[in-house]
């Protein structure tokens, strides 16, 4: 019997920073952060429900020693420009604050079975004097009229540094072809709580709008989602296209006992309906340091639609 999804409860245990891709032949993906942040993982299933009891394979384990060798984090995958990529996070473990972008290349159609190999640094754009100098992470990249973007969180370094969220276009998957554009800052107080947060982009385009989602504040019950919109028309790299949102569009909810909810992306079901698919806690009270807590758990969330706006809540409908 098809299982059935069940909505704002934990899916997938224990899985961080949860991505879901539904490929062009309907096929499902997951991959996510484990707790040990010491590897990728990979899961595949043919309807979305199945995920939750795949056979996980691991398609990558960190170096032993220097870049790659600490803090996995938050892997993505994509196909683009013909091939099979995994944008992911590392830090080292001499350093293990020197987080990067990093991107691994299939050189196969099945991204389970087939050989990865390393692109190395995800690579900025001739002249780029900034990008990926500093603790960079949480890449996401989506498409829009046939132009491939790339966005990131990025501190700058300033007193305690702050996380911005940037973004450029693709020449290929690893290269950028344009220098980087401030997009957003953790400019309200809920993007503060902890540290001055914006991270874990995710992007969907529905009802001639460009809609981006991110996480802001630290990863405990203070964690948040965040969005700026753009019109479908507009130039994407000019930072004055995009509105942001004055409050989070997703925060943790006492009465529901979802807490922390944040770093999402988003898939469809069956059915083509608009899934969010997030982590969240399900306690207030954390043990130990939220980071390396294990309970952040991998949930779904379906997507209500009003006024050609994305509505999330925890009120499990589907309109």
């Amino acid at each position: 019997m098809k299982q059935q999804l069940q909505f704002n409860t934990p899916w997938i245990p224990q899985r961080a920073d949860p991505y879901v891709l539904r490929h062009t032949d309907g096929k499902y993906y997951f991959t996510a952060s484990v707790p040990a942040y010491d590897r990728i993982v990979l899961r595949e299933a043919a309807d979305l429900a199945s995920l939750a009891d795949a056979p996980e394979h691991t398609i990558w384990k960190a170096h032993k020693l220097g870049p790659m060798s600490k803090h996995i984090w938050a892997p993505e995958l994509h196909f683009l420009f013909g091939k099979w990529y995994l944008y992911f996070a590392g830090g080292e473990k001499t350093n293990i604050w020197k987080i990067r972008p990093y991107v691994l290349e299939c050189q196969g159609s099945d991204p389970l079975r087939d050989p990865w190999v390393e692109k190395g640094k995800m690579q900025a754009a001739d002249g780029d004097v900034f990008s990926f100098r500093a603790f960079s992470l949480d890449a996401t990249v989506f498409e829009h009229r046939g132009e491939w973007y790339y966005v990131w969180a990025e501190k700058v370094s300033v007193g305690p540094q702050i996380s911005n969220l940037y973004i450029a276009k693709m020449a290929n998957g690893y290269t950028l072809k344009t220098k980087q554009v401030l997009l957003s800052s953790p400019d309200y107080d809920w993007e503060r709580h902890g540290f001055w947060v914006n991270e874990g982009p995710a992007v969907i385009q529905r009802e001639g709008k460009v809609f981006l989602t991110y996480s802001a504040s630290d990863t405990g019950v203070h964690y948040c989602v965040g969005m700026l919109t753009a019109d479908a028309d507009s130039d994407l790299l000019d930072p004055r296209s995009w509105h942001k949102e004055r409050w989070p569009v997703l925060a943790t909810d006492e009465a529901k006992g979802v807490y922390g909810p944040g770093h999402n992306s988003f898939t469809t079901d069956s059915e083509g309906r608009d899934l969010l698919v997030f982590h969240a806690r399900t306690e207030a009270e954390i043990t130990g340091n939220p980071l390396y807590n294990p309970n952040r758990h991998a949930m779904l969330q379906p997507i209500r639609w009003e006024n050609g706006r994305p509505i999330f809540s925890f009120d499990n409908s589907i309109a």
